[in-house]
Order: structure tokens, then C-alpha cells, then sequence
């Protein structure tokens, strides 16, 4: 059994850059044989979302309708689809197609794809716009969904698809676990789920806030030790400290400081993006036989691992619910740090009647 066809849905959109968000009526492509369409439940909100929106990225096609953490359930398949039925719990993260040829394809690294991933918004391969998951439905290749586990709840699923990811495929990789000592910086939407991944690992988990005002929450979530890094004495007491320092930090930050807190061989990966160049002294490396690395998201192998695990430890993010109507006042309040720890959209919400058509 299919639901009817579906073209046309309301979303929330940016009409032009830095422009505040509002309805609108986009149109969906039709479920073609190996596409999945949902009906999404929520979407969450990312900072990266907002950096498209202001055009901080470069230019890219408007209106715009952000959203890469999208959970919900199947409504309809295609006929070739053989990994979904219409019912299932599923999610769709930051990209929505890779080239599937290259090694890094075939070795399951689709987001190193060396052609270039397909991103969930906001352009498609043809440069025309590609809408995201602040609106009510969405179609994607069968290929590139994921299945949310039982064990977690739509809503704390839905940062899981990008924050979580981000996190855990750096832990992973680099073998969080028992006898590690691992540090996160930064206790917002990415370093709170850190914290709760690698706890989950088996790590011992600190970590390195600006200030002590998240020191509650960190000890809640997992970390046995909590640290500010605006004391500068911080910075002595744990030097040479840490097997592996993960960065979520999107700020300007002194690497060189946060490499002298590893220990021989450690690894300081940075996951945050900051826009400004950041020097590093040679000597922080030598010194220390350290490396200094970056990370970017998982495929979608380690993508549903991640799912699969964090509904085995019942991990999911800590959230704030909210209506479509209140997109436009979350993005003020992740700019001045007000949430904790990621806002999400009740995609319901957005089905209000339609103000405008794109």
C-alpha cells in the first residue's frame, strides 16, 4: 500500500541571504524506484544552518530550506526499494547521494566522496535548489536513509544525524575507550553528545568548557572531570594529560595550547570549523610525537552504527522542542549560546496554512 503522490509541501524558508525565515510551498520530486519518501517528525537545528542562511559559505541558490537532522517514517516506497517498508522509523543526515564509484564510496567513506557528496540542501548536483528538513516531507534514495532503533525517541534522534555522527566517528576512529583519556572542548549541540558517546565507550571523559557554568550538566552526561579553559592555569595542570582531544569549538581557538594537553602520540581532531586561518608551531607537534587531524561526519555504514549503538547505551541528544513559528528566534538564541543543548522543530508545526509559493 503507497500513499497518494506527493508534489507539493509546506516548509520553512529563507527567501534571500540573512533573510529571516518564513512558509512557504515547495515541491518535492515523485518517489521514484529507489526513493523512500517520509513524512518527518522532526528536524534539528544546526549551527551550519545558520551560516548558510547568513551566506557565509559562498553563494547558493534561495529560497532556502535548511535542515540535515531529519528523523520521521516511511510513507511510501518505490518499487525497486527492498531496505524500507512504509512504517519504519527512519532518518536522513547531511548528504543524499555520492558518486558510489570512487574508493572512498566503495570503502563505505561516502562522505569523502572523491566527486563530491550530494548535500541534503541547498543544491542539488545541477546547482538548482535542494530543500531540507524544515518542512513536512522529504524523498531520498533508499541508499542514503538510516533506520532509527526503537530504543531512541524520534525527536532526541534527529541531532544523532549530524552532531552525533560528527562525534562519534572521531571516537571511533581513533579508539576512545577503556583506558583512554579523552577531552572534548566545547559543551554545546556537538560536546554534549561527545561527552555521552564516549562515556558510552568507556573512556574517561573531561571536559574543556570557557567557563564552569556547564559543569552540572558535563558531570550528569558523563565526564568525570570538568575544566575551564579561560584559567590559564588549566592549561599547566593537564599538560601531557590526554590520549585524544576532540575540538567542537567553531570559534578561533590556540592550538598550540590544546596540543601541549596531549600525551605522546596523542591526537587533537578538530570537528569544529572555524572560518578564520589558525597558526600552528611545529614544535607543538615534534615535541610530542602528536598529530593534529580533522574529521568530518561518517558514511553511512558508521552513520547507522552510531544509531545502532546509541540506542543500545540510550543515548540520544538533550533537546528543546519547538514550533516553526519560533525557527527565526532559536537561530538568535544558538548565536548568543542560549540552548541546551540543540533545538529541534516539531515538524507538525510547520503545516500551518501556507503564506507564500516558491
Amino acid at each position: 500500500m503507497t500513499a497518494a503522490p506527493l508534489t507539493a509541501v509546506p516548509a520553512y524558508a529563507a527567501p534571500e541571504p540573512k533573510a529571516p525565515l518564513e512558509r512557504i510551498t515547495i515541491a518535492r520530486r515523485p518517489v521514484g524506484e529507489h526513493d523512500v519518501l517520509i513524512e518527518i517528525a522532526y528536524c534539528g537545528i544546526c549551527r551550519s544552518d545558520i551560516h548558510q542562511v547568513e551566506g557565509d559559505w559562498g553563494p547558493a541558490p534561495f529560497p532556502m530550506v535548511p535542515g540535515h537532522e531529519i528523523a520521521g517514517v516511511v510513507t511510501e516506497v518505490g518499487p525497486a526499494v527492498s531496505r524500507y517498508a512504509v512504517g519504519d522509523r527512519v532518518g536522513v543526515g547531511c548528504f543524499v547521494d555520492s558518486c558510489r564509484r570512487c574508493d572512498n564510496c566503495r570503502a563505505g567513506l561516502e562522505q569523502y566522496c572523491a566527486r563530491g557528496t550530494t548535500n541534503t540542501y541547498p543544491a542539488g548536483p545541477d546547482g538548482t535548489p535542494a530543500y531540507g528538513g524544515y518542512s513536512t516531507h522529504i524523498v531520498v534514495d533508499e541508499n542514503y536513509v538510516l533506520r532509527i532503533p526503537e530504543g531512541i525517541g524520534l525527536a532526541e534522534a534527529a541531532p544523532l544525524l549530524c552532531a552525533g555522527i560528527t562525534l562519534y566517528s572521531p571516537l571511533s576512529h581513533w579508539q576512545a575507550g577503556p583506558g583512554k583519556r579523552v577531552a572534548i572542548v566545547g559543551m554545546g549541540g556537538l560536546g554534549h553528545l561527545g561527552v555521552k558517546i564516549a562515556r558510552a565507550m568507556g573512556a574517561e571523559v573531561t571536559v574543556l568548557s570557557q567557563s564552569l557554568s556547564k559543569q552540572d550538566d558535563g558531570v550528569r552526561l558523563g565526564a568525570e572531570h570538568f575544566h575551564a579553559t579561560s584559567d590559564p592555569e588549566t592549561y599547566r595542570k593537564l599538560a601531557n594529560s590526554f590520549d585524544l582531544v576532540i575540538n567542537t569549538v567553531s570559534a578561533p581557538l590556540d592550538l598550540n595550547a590544546y596540543l601541549g594537553l596531549l600525551t605522546i602520540d596523542g591526537t587533537l581532531v578538530n570537528v569544529g570549523l572555524s572560518a578564520e586561518p589558525t597558526p600552528i608551531g611545529l614544535f607543538s607537534l615534534i615535541g610530542g610525537r602528536r598529530s593534529l587531524a580533522g574529521s568530518m561526519l561518517g558514511g553511512m555504514r558508521e552513520t547507522q552504527e552510531m544509531l545502532d549503538f546509541c540506542a543500545v547505551h540510550r543515548i540520544g541528544a538533550e533537546i528543546e522542542r519547538i514550533g516553526a513559528d519560533e525557527i527565526n528566534a532559536a537561530y538568535a538564541r544558538v548565536l548568543a549560546g542560549d540552548v541546551r543543548y540543540r533545538f529541534v522543530i516539531d515538524a507538525a508545526t510547520v503545516a500551518a496554512p501556507v503564506a507564500e509559493t516558491a
